[in-house]
């Protein structure tokens, strides 16, 4: 447990900093862009290449994966069933509030949590690899078909050249070659690694700066929240525990990834697609203050 604490201190002072670089304005108003673009197309990128390169690709994928699939589908299935027929959502907010209720935030809180709380960044890549090979293509199949029109070949598509998914495919194919990395090839992803998990929670800590929620009493934000916060690591745990049998520290490492709040990119396809902008952004929100303690509280009942 004072492991966990320790992680979770140093993860709440760098987000505190990048509250302060955003509150000071010394990085123009544009820092926060430059800041997350910078760690999504570089510093990420260069982190999966180097950690897959060294994983066992059986080991990622096998319990894990399904682990994080069993979690996801039993938040997205409840949402679907309370949002359609008790709170009559239309059914572009119930995609956009499936994936609320889901979608967790791998990148800028997930990598600095696997990193400092979990101390193996590998803890993560399940979750963040079903989002980008599944989760990902499926909400914009959703979003698309739900919209009317028709279906656009391109925008199903977009999400295969994501380059954190180009990167896992790299990594995946050199671990299970078992050649590894070159020295020389290594080293300057060394480098350009060091910038994810800092550069992660610098640009978190900045989107705090300004941002309210203010209709988080709205029963579909409660709902997409509670099953979010509480009933995704639950279900996590259950089947990883009971159903597949993982070893305590798999079990563990499931749950608090699980407990990660929604990702911010729910919000940019609620924004994207016109659908439910006010019940993504408010669970983003809401589930990211609820984060910490959510993570404390399975650090102290999930023992590793």
């Amino acid at each position: 447990m004072s492991g966990v604490l320790t992680g979770f201190v140093v993860v709440a002072a760098v987000v505190l900093v990048g509250y302060a670089v955003a509150r000071t304005g010394v990085l123009g108003p544009s820092g926060q862009t430059v800041v997350s673009r910078l760690v999504f197309f570089v510093g990420s990128p260069a982190l999966l290449v180097r950690t897959l390169a060294g994983t066992d690709p059986a080991e990622l994928l096998s319990g894990p994966v399904a682990a994080a699939a069993a979690g996801v589908a039993v938040c997205a299935a409840l949402w679907c069933v309370l949002a359609r027929w008790r709170l009559r959502l239309g059914a572009q907010e119930v995609v956009v509030g499936a994936l609320a209720s889901s979608y967790v935030n791998a990148v800028n809180i997930g990598l600095p949590v696997a990193s400092y709380v979990l101390g193996d960044v590998a803890a993560v890549l399940p979750a963040l690899l079903l989002q980008m090979v599944v989760l990902n293509p499926l909400a914009l199949a959703a979003l698309d078909l739900t919209r009317g029109g028709g279906s656009s070949a391109r925008r199903l598509l977009s999400p295969l050249l994501n380059p954190l998914l180009l990167a896992s495919a790299a990594g995946l194919a050199l671990g299970a070659s078992g050649a590894g990395l070159p020295v020389a090839l290594d080293r300057p992803l060394e480098l350009l690694a060091g910038l994810a998990v800092p550069g992660a929670l610098l640009a978190f800590g900045m989107s705090l700066h300004g941002r309210v929620a203010t209709g988080w009493r709205r029963p579909e934000v409660l709902l997409a929240t509670a099953l979010k916060a509480l009933v995704q690591p639950a279900a996590t745990y259950a089947v990883a525990r009971w159903l597949l049998g993982l070893d305590a520290a798999a079990v563990h490492a499931a749950t608090m990834v699980a407990a990660l709040p929604t990702a911010q990119n729910v919000f940019t396809f609620a924004v994207r697609y016109e659908a439910g902008r006010e019940l993504a952004r408010d669970a983003v929100l809401l589930t990211t203050a609820l984060c910490a303690p959510v993570l404390l509280l399975v650090g102290a009942l999930v023992p590793a």
